[in-house]
């Protein structure tokens, strides 16, 4: 008798056991809704994300002539308060719109920053704003959790405020609901992609670092987040030509949907944890072009105070810099370029003021001050006159 209770008692807990191991395997059920918002501001970035509690957040404001179109959006929705409002890097076409923003009715919790200090006005007026109205102000830093809401988990997969240029400093958030989750990369380049190809960067959907250009989106990269949609923000006829065939080309490799701003608008992803829903037409792959090689060289750093600006070839060929323009647009003063070449990755530094100077990979310009400390957009042109890069 004792055998057989012992046998039934064993039945039982084992029985038991399995129920306990095919609970562990049940999968995420579908939850409240969440919408994340890729509002359509022209040559900038702009998301806005409702979570299934009802909680919001802003990531970037696209130029400032966008800031307007952003509050309307937001007003439409109901939304008056912001818990939170995330600048990724402090760009122009980033940040610019949080101004207007930041002077409007609506509250904001919680403000984070790359903490990357530039020289520009809208910089600082934003900063000014943000202690004006009293606005809790934080600097991330990398491997961070944000709490948001309790229902899904948003890290920080970089943050340096202590970067060289603009685009380094990029916060970089990825959010995860349920089994759906969101990479929102800024303007992260492809050196910072390899750094973050150390952390799980697979996401469902992928917002593409810097507008499509080639400068973000590696090969390596995109295979790893694999994403099943991904979301190109960008103006339409946009002088950088963007977004670049390439990159184009590597998520159409791995399967990836895509979807523009620029063609369909703002682009709206619902999902419940489990399902989603993409509230867009998906691109048609119009009017995309292959830029030349010169819209790789790019500005990537202004340094007003020390007079230092520094030029990249972004591309895989060398470049001819003879006859280019590097312009002062406050004082509408130009540095035209010697018989240089610009290697592939190579960074070439245009110096003036007091510390100007000349040898390896610097040029000196002038001993006198060329840039407005509290603000000057630098263009540079190529020898045919033609823009080729901006920054403010």
């Amino acid at each position: 008798m004792k055998k057989l209770i012992i046998v039934l008692l064993c039945i039982f807990l084992l029985a038991g056991c399995t129920e306990v191991l095919k609970t562990e395997k049940v999968p995420v059920t579908a939850g409240q809704e969440m919408r994340v918002h890729f509002l359509d501001v022209g040559q900038g970035d702009s998301i806005f994300i409702e979570s299934a509690n009802g909680k919001t957040m802003l990531v970037d404001g696209g130029v400032k002539g966008a800031g307007q179109q952003v509050i309307s959006y937001l007003k439409e929705l109901g939304i008056n308060k912001l818990d939170i409002v995330v600048a990724t890097h402090p760009d122009a076409d980033h940040i610019g719109g949080l101004i207007p923003v930041l002077q409007s009715s609506i509250h904001i919790g919680q403000f984070y920053d790359s903490g990357k200090v530039h020289t520009s006005q809208t910089f600082e007026e934003m900063l000014t704003l943000i202690d004006t109205k009293n606005i809790p102000y934080h600097v991330p830093t990398t491997g961070e959790n944000i709490a948001f809401d309790d229902d899904l988990t948003v890290k920080v997969l970089n943050a340096n405020e202590h970067a060289t240029d603009n685009n380094d400093a990029s916060i970089v958030l990825k959010m995860v609901y349920g089994n759906v989750s969101f990479l929102l990369t800024g303007d992260a380049g492809i050196a910072l992609e390899k750094d973050m190809l150390q952390n799980d960067v697979q996401a469902t959907v992928l917002k593409a670092g810097h507008h499509g250009s080639n400068t973000s989106s590696s090969e390596k990269f995109i295979q790893a987040v694999h994403p099943e949609v991904t979301v190109l923000s960008y103006g339409e006829g946009n002088k950088y030509g963007h977004p670049h065939a390439e990159v184009v080309e590597r998520l159409q490799a791995v399967g990836s949907k895509i979807y523009a701003t620029a063609e369909a608008g703002t682009v709206i992803v619902s999902t419940d944890g489990v399902n989603y829903d993409v509230h867009s037409k998906e691109w048609s792959g119009a009017n995309i072009s292959t830029p030349p090689n010169a819209a790789s060289v790019e500005i990537i750093s202004k340094d007003l105070i020390d007079e230092i600006v520094g030029i990249k070839n972004n591309g895989s060929e060398a470049i001819s810099l003879k006859d280019w323009q590097l312009i002062s647009i406050e004082g509408n003063q130009v540095f035209k370029f010697p018989n240089v070449t610009l290697q592939p990755g190579k960074i070439i530094y245009v110096t003036s003021g007091t510390n100007a100077r000349d040898g390896q990979n610097y040029l000196k310009w002038t001993k006198k001050q060329i840039w407005l400390n509290d603000g000057d957009a630098a263009q540079l042109k190529n020898a045919k006159g033609e823009l080729v890069s901006e920054l403010d």
